[in-house]
């Protein structure tokens, strides 16, 4: 069939880029089993899995130009093409599968085939060629819509997780606010109460000042008032006492007032 199959000389080109490929990867693995050395063992399948990373653009590149030749093939034709293509899928399979059992021997599990981009969680492309393989246009665009379907719900998903994450810092906003208000509240009593308190304490001690001035005072006069009185009771007890001198506006004693009430009586001659 593939002798009987036309294709354009881009188509052709292509193919046998592909051919020559699968050339130099089953020569690679035919030399790989006369290899001992561990290490060169890995090296050459690195060189072998660049090959089939060539071979997979390649098969790539062939299935963009049945498309682009889709239109002015006949049908036959295009179905032909696509039974092409696939039978180019399925011996690149096989010779990852090789790969694999190889890599499996080796116990190097370093070498990815057919790296995807920077994440390492990404599909290899060896699962996406056995499952596009094994399926039909229809069910592609089955699975295509589906993911995309999968993809919006995510989508709407995350949005309601943001919503839900905006409302809930808008509540702690506010709660966080009203916090913050009342501690500037509380803040300010305290300083009025410490305020206070100072006034308080520098007028206890202003009192305190006075109180002692009060009471110096009134002991200073209560020991002028004892004097007076201890000097009036000893003129009393002893009026002859000349060691005492009389007290102002005191009356001199009973004696002295007689003699002088008889001086005052005496006739003149």
């Amino acid at each position: 069939m593939e002798n009987d199959l036309q294709m354009s000389p881009q188509l052709e080109q292509i193919d046998g880029e592909i051919r020559d490929n699968f050339r130099a990867l089953a020569n690679g693995f035919q030399k790989l089993d006369k290899i001992k050395d561990p290490n060169r063992q890995s090296k050459q399948l690195e060189e072998l899995t660049g090959k089939m990373r060539e071979c997979k653009r390649l098969i790539k590149e062939f299935d963009r130009e049945i498309k682009d030749e889709e239109s002015g093939n006949p049908p036959e034709v295009n179905k032909q093409l696509n039974d092409k293509k696939q039978s180019l899928i399925k011996e690149l399979n096989s010779y990852v599968a090789l790969r694999k059992t190889y890599m499996s021997s080796l116990g190097n599990k370093r070498v990815e085939l057919f790296d995807m981009g920077a994440g390492g969680s990404d599909p290899t492309a060896e699962d996406n060629v056995q499952v596009a393989s094994s399926m039909s246009n229809q069910e592609l665009i089955n699975a295509g819509t589906n993911r995309m379907d999968e993809t919006d719900q995510a989508i709407e998903r995350s949005k309601m997780v943001v919503e839900q994450t905006i409302e809930v810092g808008a509540q702690t906003a506010v709660t966080l606010k009203g916090q913050t208000e009342q501690m500037g509240r509380i803040v300010n009593e305290l300083d009025t109460i410490q305020f206070s308190i100072k006034k308080a304490s520098q007028l206890v001690k202003e009192i305190g000042r006075q109180v002692a001035t009060d009471k110096c005072i009134m002991l200073f006069l209560f020991l002028i008032v004892c004097g007076v009185v201890a000097i009036i009771i000893v003129k009393i007890v002893n009026p002859n006492n000349k060691d005492i001198r009389d007290i102002p506006g005191l009356a001199p004693p009973a004696p002295a007032r007689r003699l002088l009430s008889m001086k005052a009586t005496e006739p003149s001659e």
